[in-house]
């Protein structure tokens, strides 16, 4: 699909415009429509239309079966040399409008409106067009009785702790408005940097995650859904093979509001600015932003009930945007995403380049999400049918290949290299001498997990404990699988938690090794920050895993471990040495993801049924047969069948 030819038009334009019933958009006069193999239409017209509302232009499309209802008016913004015109979506005018808003409160009896963005025309200035809400794709919400009770039921016992309090007044004081309309969290509030935020002062994806769900369980849907919403508008939906422009499909890792300001000396404009990865300290595209946006589409869905959000026709094509581009054939050949250094939550150099962990469970994750979210019919039956096939090739991939415990190490120990054959059990030709040294010793008798990374000749013995984690929320692993690993953090419980629950990874890079891994980073210094520092905001994950697993106790003890210090510490990013006992070195204060992460494993724990819908069970239906068997099979057994009678036990 060609980008498509965009052109400045008027609110007097829009009678002209034609309709394509395929797509429900319209398209600009001259500017040809084309369908993709997902059945949407894929030339991206002049602007895109979120929600709607009404105004003078009324009567212009009164009579056009439109996705979305009339617009209210038509402004051109006069760009500003401060602001990326690529990357910035533009709002109404508001008076009095601030770089940042740090208060959650939005205006009372105001009509919610989220503003789209449009591309440049030709005359070089953006058009705006506000107050759009949608007439179709919209399903009557229960009345505000039935609401008010659904909500009473999800939100969790009044009486709360000091601790909880306080983190409550914190996370609110760290949303971030556009238009008077809570949009997201910043990255962190520390008055202690001296005007130093970096971009820490920016919404990220990755980062508002445990923050929505704690505003979902709390019964306060509403910041979510206009996250979900703006973040879709920022979504790259243009076909580029530029250098350092973002691929079609790829969402941005933060934005942050900017304000423009106006000729009016009493009006300023405010925009979403969004940052693909351009401006990053290495300049990293975000793989993991995308899974992230779908993973939290789903939550959102099931905790307040509005399943209309996800039936969306933007919506659907963003989630299938997002899919695209995971799922492009290329040069690899394994089921795993192929991904550089430094593009999840690990965004630093630390030798995870490849497959690692983290994105294949993340992967995997938004997999199952879209495949629940994605409307059936005719025109998706081959991207479900994509979906499927991934997701059976990577699960036995990852289950197969990833795992380790005693005997799978024992195997690998005494490892034959140098196969050539279909039936070679050595298939990437791991060289025994890679089993560290530290591992052989630190190994419990029960128990295992999956390693980081796996590639020809190279495997990544270290525990990530976000891949383990994500990996049991949504069955990645096979039952037994996430009770080893549950068994192994109990019993290395000193190592992986320690004075402040969790360890990022185990063990830390030191001396030659950190030099040459890491680039000798001096953030990364071993038992610091990505090189085995201990992260408060991993608590949330490990809870929602050991409730899976029916093991809550342990999430108790993690939390209770952390409450001694994380209100008396200032809620630190991250903490150092090799069992947690510093606050980080370079951590921020008042880490907004440190706070929502206890706020979660909080009100996760107090009604653990509510994690059953955060969390994805063992599709049996994946378990039957395996993608990936070939005429000529590359392998001469399947766990398949003994996973599933796990399964079933």
């Amino acid at each position: 699909m060609q980008p498509a030819t965009l052109f400045p038009f008027s609110a007097h334009d829009f009678k002209n415009l034609p309709f394509n019933p395929n797509s429900n958009l319209f398209i600009p006069t001259g500017v040809m429509n084309a369908t993709s193999s997902m059945g949407i239409a894929t030339v991206r017209p002049c602007f895109r239309l979120l929600l709607g509302g009404s105004g003078k232009a009324a009567g212009a499309l009164s009579k056009c079966p439109f996705l979305f209802s009339k617009c209210s008016r038509i402004r051109p913004i006069a760009s500003s040399a401060g602001v990326r015109r690529r990357s910035v979506v533009p709002a109404r005018a508001v008076a009095g409008a601030r770089s940042l808003g740090t208060s959650a409160e939005s205006a009372v009896g105001r009509e919610k409106a989220f503003d789209r963005i449009y591309k440049e025309g030709l005359a070089g200035k953006p058009i705006v067009i506000d107050r759009v809400e949608p007439e179709i794709h919209q399903q009557p919400g229960p009345p505000p009785a039935a609401e008010k009770e659904e909500q009473e039921e999800l939100a969790p016992p009044t009486k709360e702790t000091e601790e909880e309090k306080e983190a409550w007044r914190l996370l609110r004081k760290s949303v971030v408005n556009y238009c008077g309309s809570p949009v997201g969290t910043v990255a962190a509030d520390d008055p202690m940097t001296g005007g130093q935020m970096l971009n820490y002062d920016q919404v990220f994806i990755r980062d508002f995650v445990p923050s929505a769900l704690a505003f979902l369980l709390k019964g306060e849907p509403e910041i979510v859904k206009n996250f979900l919403l703006y973040t879709l508008q920022l979504q790259s939906w243009e076909k580029t093979v530029d250098c350092y422009s973002p691929g079609q499909g790829l969402m941005p890792a933060s934005f942050k509001v900017q304000t423009i300001p106006s000729s009016d000396e009493n009006e300023a404009y405010e925009v979403l600015d969004p940052d693909f990865g351009e401006s990053a300290i290495g300049r990293v595209a975000p793989v993991d932003s995308g899974l992230w946006w779908i993973i939290l589409l789903r939550a959102y869905g099931k905790i307040s009930g509005d399943y209309a959000l996800q039936e969306r026709v933007d919506v659907q094509t963003g989630i299938r945007l997002i899919l695209n581009l995971c799922l492009t054939d290329g040069f690899d050949m394994f089921p795993t995403l192929l991904v550089t250094d430094g593009s999840c939550m690990i965004d630093r150099r630390m030798g995870i380049h490849g497959h690692p962990l983290e994105i294949q469970s993340l992967f995997y994750s938004a997999l199952r999400c879209s495949r629940e979210m994605i409307t059936s019919n005719e025109g998706s039956k081959n991207l479900i049918l994509s979906i499927n096939n991934r997701l059976s090739a990577l699960s036995f991939h990852i289950r197969e290949y990833y795992w380790v415990d005693i005997k799978k190490i024992n195997e690998i120990y005494r490892y034959k290299t140098e196969e050539y054959s279909s039936d070679a059990a050595n298939k990437f030709n791991i060289y025994p001498e890679q089993i560290p040294s530290w591992l052989v010793n630190w190994f419990p008798d029960r128990g295992g997990y999956l390693i980081g990374n796996v590639q020809p000749a190279h495997m990544d013995f270290r525990f990530f404990s976000l891949g383990n984690l994500w990996a049991i929320a949504s069955s990645l692993t096979t039952p037994w699988q996430a009770e080893g690993i549950l068994n192994l953090i109990d019993d290395k419980w000193d190592d992986l938690v320690g004075n402040m629950p969790l360890k990022i990874c185990y063990p830390a890079f030191e001396f030659d090794e950190w030099c040459i891994i890491t680039g000798s980073d001096p953030k990364n210094t071993p038992w610091s920050y990505h090189n085995g520092g201990s992260w408060p905001t991993l608590l949330w994950q490990f809870t929602l895993a050991c409730i899976k697993m029916g093991r809550p106790e342990l999430a108790r003890k993690a939390v209770a471990v952390a409450e001694k210090r994380l209100s008396k510490d200032k809620w630190p990013e991250y903490y150092d040495t090799r069992t947690g006992r510093f606050i980080g070195k370079q951590s921020r204060l008042f880490q907004t993801w440190t706070i929502a992460g206890y706020l979660t494993s909080k009100l996760l724990l107090e009604k653990p049924e509510l994690a059953s819908i955060l969390t994805c069970e063992e599709d049996l239906e994946l378990l039957e047969g395996c993608s990936c068997i070939l005429k000529k099979s590359a392998r001469t057994k399947c766990s398949r069948p003994s996973s599933k009678s796990q399964a079933l036990i």
